[in-house]
């Protein structure tokens, strides 16, 4: 009894470090945007501003375009998820269900396909874009994250759609539902909170995305947010730490907001679709 309620303190104890060690960045972050030029020099620095201030904000918002960058965010973000899933989402369930050589073929495919970094592709990838005429374009850019996305999105959703009972579809079939009402009464239903996950993934990948856009994104009202808030750090290194802070504390509120309002999609409804009607 006395071992197993001491495992389960240090259990606790250990969630409550790992929610300390990941929470500190961003309320250093809120506290930082709201401090004062004089506590951001100073030599004792506190985490509770003694005189919050939102100079920071407007300074930000004048030095800036973060509206401007926000919307190109926003829109390639929203974009590389709703492209990226319904173009995997079919493709995983064909890989789930019909295994064999293509599919491993293309397991292999998404396997390979995340080791491959950053500076390896991005010449070619330039090229190709620069030869569309998508170079310096939210479209080409939302292309490019579609690419970069899909293969984890592909192998995220497999791994729903094999969770999903085949009988559940055998039982459809036998109540004599055609195979697109299958799909679309039980399937579906039961891949929902799958989608959503992989939805969400894609967009916080590219809402947080800074080298593809650094690198074809050239027009200043053009560019994304992550490529935006580099924007404060001046040519010597010395960042405008306020205005900065302020910035990135409101660069990171789309995706909290986002995550907020589904993760109850995400965590429920996972048998919604096996009740039959």
């Amino acid at each position: 009894m006395r071992t197993g309620r001491a495992a389960r303190a240090g259990q606790y104890t250990a969630l409550v470090a790992y929610l300390v060690f990941l929470a500190f960045p961003f309320l250093w972050l809120v506290s930082t945007a709201f401090k004062p030029a004089r506590e951001l020099s100073s030599l004792h620095p506190t985490w509770i501003p003694e005189n919050p201030t939102l100079r920071n904000f407007r300074q930000a918002f004048d030095e800036q375009p973060l509206l401007q960058a926000a919307l190109n965010s926003l829109v390639a973000a929203l974009g590389a998820a709703v492209v990226a899933v319904v173009i995997a989402t079919p493709m995983a369930y064909v890989m789930a269900r019909h295994r064999g050589t293509l599919s491993r073929m293309a397991t292999g495919w998404v396997v390979v396909s995340q080791a491959f970094p950053f500076v390896l592709v991005i010449i070619p990838l330039f090229l190709v874009l620069k030869n569309l005429r998508l170079i310096n374009s939210v479209p080409g850019l939302i292309m490019v994250y579609v690419v970069w996305a899909l293969p984890f999105a592909l192998w995220m959703l497999v791994g729903y759609v094999r969770a999903v009972p085949v009988e559940l579809e055998e039982a459809a079939a036998v109540d004599g539902a055609g195979r697109l009402r299958t799909l679309v009464s039980v399937t579906a239903p039961l891949l929902a909170p799958g989608i959503v996950a992989t939805a969400l993934f894609a967009f916080i990948t590219a809402w947080n995305e800074f080298f593809f856009a650094l690198v074809l994104l050239k027009t200043p009202e053009k560019q994304t947010l992550p490529v935006v808030l580099t924007h404060f750090i001046g040519a010597e290194g010395v960042a405008d730490l306020g205005p900065l802070a302020a910035a990135a504390f409101l660069a990171t509120l789309p995706s909290l907001v986002v995550f907020a309002l589904i993760q109850r999609r995400i965590t429920g409804g996972m048998l919604a679709g096996a009740v039959k009607s």
